[in-house]
């Protein structure tokens, strides 16, 4: 890493640090410019290179997750809830959280309470699988050694749905992809809830053509953040939809296969068997 690098890595470090600590206060982005020594202008654009996201969005984000440990607790309200972290007004919370996390503060703290999921564990040529659907599409798969660690790692992505133990039309639409005749996923529906950037990456795997492969830093060009292949990184580890979303076609710019949520040589027997779909 070259010297100005360093220096540009320890400024953002070190402003990350400020609106970890600081974040109740809310601060604009001329405070933190100047904690860093910064123009807010070059500190903007510093800071959205590094991180993937500007200033802004970082803070919004600090500020949700805060939010739902809070909202976690069965007593508390959406207006203690805004109180304590700092936000102007309830409206402002529910904003941030419709555009966050894709759901209501009030759908967050009642967990799925009224969404009703469907499960499903079924047989594949790479593995055991759970699969999840609700009415809007497949919002979860994954290959799984233990059926009952996967389902409870299910749960907790909605703590109070109903979950009900049966394959649907959109299950087998889904199981159907691991077939050789059936290699593309164009028809399918997913129902995902995430970060705008989460969202942005696992969007742009959706546009790996099949049988080809790209890098971390690939994807953070593509989506506009080109020096945050680490944060690209976390986003592809937390893909809760195995294979449909492909982030097995991901590895990195030397070469090397790299990590894989469901394991090292699941994703190299995943890239093969695509490999050799173009093949024949």
């Amino acid at each position: 890493m070259k010297t100005q690098e360093i220096i540009d890595y320890n400024r953002i470090a070190e402003a990350i640090d400020y609106l970890k600590e600081n974040f109740k206060n809310q601060p604009n982005l001329d405070e933190v410019a100047e904690k860093v020594h910064l123009s807010p202008f070059h500190f903007q654009r510093l800071f959205t290179e590094w991180a993937g996201v500007s200033p802004k969005k970082f803070l919004q984000f600090l500020s949700v997750e805060y939010a739902k440990s809070i909202l976690k607790e069965k007593q508390a309200t959406l207006f203690d809830t805004t109180q304590k972290t700092g936000l102007s007004s309830t409206g402002r919370l529910h904003d941030l959280f419709v555009k966050i996390e894709g759901m209501t503060p009030g759908e967050f703290k009642n967990g799925g309470e009224n969404l009703r999921i469907n499960y499903s564990f079924q047989s594949s040529i790479f593995g055991k699988l759970l699969i999840a659907s609700t009415p809007k599409g497949i919002c979860y798969l994954a290959f799984t050694e233990d059926g009952q660690a996967s389902f409870e790692e299910l749960k907790s992505y909605f703590p109070n749905a109903q979950f009900n133990e049966t394959t649907d039309s959109l299950q087998q639409k889904a199981i159907a992809c691991f077939s050789k005749e059936r290699t593309t996923t164009e028809e399918l529906k997913l129902h995902l809830k995430g970060t705008d950037f989460q969202l942005k990456v696992w969007n742009s795997l959706l546009k790996i053509p099949l049988g080809e492969l790209s890098s971390y830093g690939k994807i953070a060009s593509t989506i506009e953040s080109p020096k945050a292949s680490r944060a690209v990184g976390t986003a592809i580890g937390d893909n809760p939809v195995a294979f449909l979303i492909p982030c097995h076609r991901v590895i990195q710019s030397s070469g090397t296969y790299g990590q894989y949520r469901w394991g090292s040589i699941r994703k190299k027997v995943l890239i093969g068997w695509e490999a050799a779909q173009i093949v024949e």
